[in-house]
């Protein structure tokens, strides 16, 4: 029996988020034959301030707040957010009741001639908001030069194309949800771009105590994602640093046990600390991590001038 029969689903105006949301309403209507699902969107504050790299204009919620308000207040009920944009401090009266089996977790290269990150020409201009891979990008060719990019994805590609910038940095996942996947030169090894924590997820919020979402939503909830991501979100929350700054993680489960790989690095990719160690509880291994590269002088790379 459906436990709800109409939900609200608020989702941002972008053709990924849309997609996202689209995925999710199928998954839900799915696993609830009869259940309607309804959209309403949104544009937030990352997407009206287009002028300003991320992190100067804040970084933590910028994607997600005015569909948090949404649902403190009952417009909608339920928020699809691509993970690794929600803020590891939850909002009061708000849970994450679903998170999607992840996509591919690794980051591409998307150039303008068919270069690899090691062919990029000396000093190529490559265009990234994200402080964890200008870092990571620097740490590898400390030669490059990193400039700040904004925009959708399809802004982001054209932009490259129209000579702006050799090159780009783009998750995998949303360039293969948006059928791009022609655009991209080179998926760039772990070993040399560690994605955001709970990068490939999509997370599906809605109110703490709302019973029959709840109920809704644990269908289509992936256990073994949600504690790979768990981990990942709690070295960055033992680090207390934001989704803006140097700081990588990647989870994966083997013998009931999660894997979990930390990175901090600085801005400007001198120096790399990279933990890493196994354990069953996420919150626990997440923190004990955190611990580990804050001992190895963490808080230094952190305390970045933006």
């Amino acid at each position: 029996m459906i436990p709800t029969k109409t939900i609200i689903i608020g989702t941002r105006t972008s053709k990924l988020a849309l997609w996202q949301t689209n995925y999710v309403k199928q998954m839900l209507e799915a696993q609830w034959p009869g259940l309607d699902c309804r959209l309403e969107t949104f544009v937030t504050q990352g997407d009206k301030t287009l002028d300003k790299p991320l992190p100067e204009i804040g970084g933590k919620g910028l994607f997600t707040a005015e569909l948090e308000a949404a649902l403190a207040n009952g417009r909608i009920d339920i928020a699809v957010h691509s993970l690794k944009d929600l803020p590891v401090a939850g909002s009061a009266g708000l849970t994450v009741g679903a998170i999607s089996r992840r996509a591919d977790v690794r980051d591409v290269l998307v150039a303008r001639e068919a270069w690899t990150l090691g062919t990029l020409p000396l000093g190529a201009t490559v265009g990234t908001s994200s402080l964890r891979r200008k870092a990571q990008l620097l740490h590898a060719r400390p030669d490059l030069n990193i400039q700040s990019i904004r925009g959708n994805v399809d802004t982001r590609l054209r932009k490259v194309q129209e000579n702006q910038y050799d090159a780009t940095i783009l998750a995998a996942a949303g360039l293969t949800r948006l059928g791009l996947e022609t655009h991209i030169a080179q998926y760039l090894p772990l070993e040399v771009m560690l994605p955001a924590p709970g990068q490939g997820a999509l997370a599906i919020q809605c109110r703490a105590e709302d019973t029959a979402v709840l109920s809704l939503l644990a269908a289509i909830d992936d256990a073994e994602t949600r504690v790979c991501v768990e981990a990942e979100r709690a070295f960055l929350d033992g680090l207390g640093s934001g989704c803006s700054l140097p700081v990588a993680a990647y989870a994966t489960t083997q013998d009931n046990e999660i894997m979990l790989t930390g990175l901090v690095v600085a801005v400007d990719g001198s120096r790399v600390i990279e933990v890493s160690d196994h354990g069953r509880d996420p919150h626990q291994l997440g923190a004990q991590l955190a611990g580990k590269a804050l001992a190895q002088g963490a808080a230094e790379l952190l305390s970045v001038e933006i």
